[in-house]
């Protein structure tokens, strides 16, 4: 298929990828019709061949040598190293071969050193981490000093934009290690053991000798022609089959879009394929913005976001009152399932530690047990998580669509480390899910050309929205003395703002933002755009006017009330209603018509339906309208039964069957 994309004006090619199933195949030489348990099987093979010689590579290239050799980008002679991983690999010399044997192509074998390459260049930026840590290490570990603080982010790789709680995490593993052994570890080579490869297949690294991809005529589907094993250990070219496998696009893949060869996993006997495809998208922009969204973290109420506009004389202004996305229940269900994945790992470790290396030890089998619940917990609090990060994404993105916004303003993620607020909000607030936000919200930002850009959070709580005064934070409004953290009062006697905490949050957000937006850069490493600081003099013009300026007439009463003449009555009909059906339809009848609550409404006149409540018993409380069919009360309207309107009779011009 082709691979070029035509790109019009202000588009930009994006690459995105998307979840298939592969749920049968065909084998192209006999005709054979593989079902999903047989594809799986032979897909199985091959992802263990490949990942088998990938485990290889990386137990041997496992030291800082090879890897500072791989990171460094270039080879012996002083040549650039190309980008695919597995051509770099080759031209160091780093090879791999199948078990005694087998028989691979040499397709197999580039798909192992792919992953290898990739899982051994990704371990340069943890060993120099470690490094940094190791390095600087702290008098405390368990709290650092603010000078310590500043010599570590000195020491580490862009340290001085590395979430801290990355830097807390390395240095909680180390101080492990430290107890341990009673030293500090050389590096993370000595610290973590060899990864474990990925049983996957990666068939970007192959070309149509190994694996083919095409669009079949109907634009929601396509046709992935791939080589499989006809059993685990094939012993020459024969036992390998070409075998076409027909899958089903999402609905998200555009019909324009390039496909590009997938990713194959093994998931619970199923063959999953992480398709990716590269389609045209609108260009996003780092600055020109004049409507922007800001966008709050929160505990139960999970996110706050609101727009802004920026005016042409250089004032802010907040677009409405703003929204918020409530996960409660969600977030209960996944601290209900994370204290019981806690108490079943600590059970089978206790188990374990009982059963020692004792294969026939009576708790063997309910360590199994235990194991396995705990995983399958583990799978259920993964998936619910994805589900909320997705709809927590959508949302966000719905907002600024709505809005007309043009850029998205998320609160930097370095700053939200969980830590001084009692053991149980420290845990929940570190269970959150905010980076799979981020991550979700860009993708499908992306999609409408709207820019998600990172602030620096440090005061957009703290500071009033209307004149950036320091806020007074309360328990409620109706509760000023009681100190609390969800409502906040602005103590300038000039401005008097009060609000949700959070609603004043996003607005400060979405106003650093825009006033910020010159100062917008694209993170290197991983492609984001950021706004790394705070200037003091764009900072004073972020300030969010109110929604109107228009203020109400006093009409405060400040004399007696003038004398009106009364009004005349309404003239009576002279002549009579003509008559018509009875009914809804029916019009008023003749004469004054009573205001008071005379009879029933229309809706207790109807037959009695699957909405009618009993008329209560308790003589202290009648309902009105409560009965027949009229609702719970009298303006709730439900829907209309099915008898009111008729079902058209089609047995009527039949005839005779005789």
């Amino acid at each position: 298929m082709s691979r070029s994309l035509s790109l019009g004006v202000g588009e930009t090619a994006r690459t995105a990828c998307a979840r298939g199933l592969l749920r049968a195949g065909v084998v192209e030489k006999t005709g054979e019709v593989l079902s999903a348990a047989v594809l799986g099987e032979r897909v199985g093979w091959a992802v263990d061949l490949a990942s088998g010689m990938a485990a290889g590579l990386l137990a041997a290239h496992w030291n800082a040598a090879d890897v500072d050799l791989l990171a460094s980008g270039v080879d012996a002679a002083g040549r650039g190293l190309p980008s695919n991983a597995w051509m770099a690999l080759r031209r160091l010399g780093w090879t791999t071969s199948p078990p005694v044997g087998v028989r691979v192509n040499d397709r197999i074998v580039r798909m192992a050193q792919e992953q290898a390459g990739r899982t051994l260049r990704s371990a340069a930026w943890r060993a120099d981490v470690t490094a940094g840590v190791i390095e600087t290490w702290p008098a405390e570990p368990t709290k650092r000093t603010p000078d310590e603080w500043d010599a570590v982010r000195e020491a580490v790789p862009s340290g001085w934009y590395l979430p801290s709680s990355v830097i807390t995490s390395r240095t909680r593993q180390i101080a492990s290690f430290a107890r341990k052994y009673g030293r500090l570890p050389a590096g993370v080579f000595e610290l973590e053991a060899a990864p474990h490869a990925t049983r996957m297949l990666l068939l970007s690294a192959c070309d149509g000798q190994q694996a083919a991809i095409a669009r079949a005529d109907d634009p929601g589907r396509a046709l992935l022609r791939l080589q499989l094993p006809t059993r685990p250990d094939p012993s020459s070219y024969q036992d390998w089959m070409w075998v076409a496998c027909p899958i089903t696009l999402p609905p998200t893949v555009p019909p324009g879009a390039v496909l590009h060869l997938p990713t194959l996993r093994i998931h619970q006997g199923t063959v999953r394929a992480d398709l990716a495809y590269t389609h045209a998208a609108p260009r996003t922009r780092h600055t020109a913005h004049t409507v922007a969204l800001g966008v709050d973290w929160g505990l139960n109420t999970l996110l706050s976001a609101g727009a802004v506009r920026l005016h042409d004389n250089g004032t802010i202004a907040a677009l409405g009152a703003g929204g918020m996305f409530r996960a409660a229940g969600v977030l209960a269900r996944q601290h209900r399932l994370r204290r019981e994945g806690e108490h079943l790992h600590a059970k089978a470790d206790q188990y374990q530690r009982l059963i020692a290396d004792n294969a026939q030890h009576p708790l063997a089998a309910r360590h199994h047990v235990l194991t396995e619940e705990a995983r399958r917990v583990c799978a259920r609090r993964s998936k619910l998580n994805e589900a909320l990060a997705w709809s927590a994404a959508r949302w966000s993105v719905d907002q600024a669509v709505t809005a007309g916004a043009t850029v998205i303003y998320v609160e930097d993620l370095r700053s939200m480390e969980a830590r001084g607020m009692g053991r149980t909000l420290n845990t929940r607030l570190s269970q959150q899910i905010r980076g799979q936000i981020v991550e979700r919200m860009r993708h499908l930002a992306a999609e409408v050309g709207i820019a998600v850009v990172t602030v620096p959070a440090r005061g957009t709580s703290r500071n009033c929205p209307r004149c950036l005064v320091p806020l007074r934070h309360r328990k409620a409004p109706d509760r000023p003395t009681v100190s609390g953290w969800k409502w906040a009062l602005c103590l300038n006697p000039d401005c008097g703002w009060q609000g949700d905490r959070d609603m004043g949050a996003w607005q400060r957000i979405a106003a650093r933002g825009l006033t910020h937006q010159t100062k917008t850069v694209t993170d290197r490493a991983s492609g984001a755009m950021v706004i790394r600081s705070v200037v003091d003099k764009l900072e004073a013009t972020a300030v969010v006017e109110p929604a109107t300026t228009h203020t109400r007439r006093d009409r405060s009463k400040t004399g007696p009330t003038r004398r009106r003449t009364p009004r005349p009555a309404p003239r009576r009909r002279r002549a009579l209603s003509p008559t018509g059906p009875s009914g809804p339809e029916g019009k008023r009848p003749e004469g004054h018509a009573h205001t008071g609550r005379m009879r029933l409404p229309r809706a207790a006149h109807r037959n009695q339906g699957v909405t009618t409540i009993s008329t209560p018993t308790n003589r202290r409380h009648r309902p009105r309208g409560a009965v027949l069919g009229a609702g719970f009360h009298l303006h709730a309207h439900v829907t209309p039964p099915r008898w009111v309107q008729p079902v058209p009779d089609t047995t009527s011009c039949t005839g005779s069957l005789s």
